[in-house]
């Protein structure tokens, strides 16, 4: 015998509606800070800070661009695949 399926729970689509703007906020925040990490590494890179110069700038600067990249591409990917997911119940 089977046992009968039963339907997921009724979603509110005020809920809904809420988790997916926080949901959207929260990608559009993580490209934007990745964005602010790419530029500062750049920065770094040309040496236009008085506390970092030299080949530690270029160490620096390269590791600032290639975690902003990460955060800015793959980051919300990972998180719209989590979203994506239902939580077990």
């Amino acid at each position: 015998m089977t046992d009968p399926v039963t339907p997921p729970p009724e979603i509110d689509p005020a809920v809904a509606l809420r988790n997916a703007r926080q949901r959207h906020f929260a990608i559009g925040l993580f490209r934007l800070t990745g964005a602010v990490l790419v530029m500062f590494g750049f920065l770094i890179l040309m040496q236009r800070f008085s506390w970092v110069q030299g080949d530690k700038a270029k160490a620096m600067g390269i590791i600032f661009v290639v975690v902003g990249l990460f955060q800015f591409i793959a980051v919300p990917r990972l998180l719209l695949a989590l979203f994506r997911t239902r939580p077990p119940e």
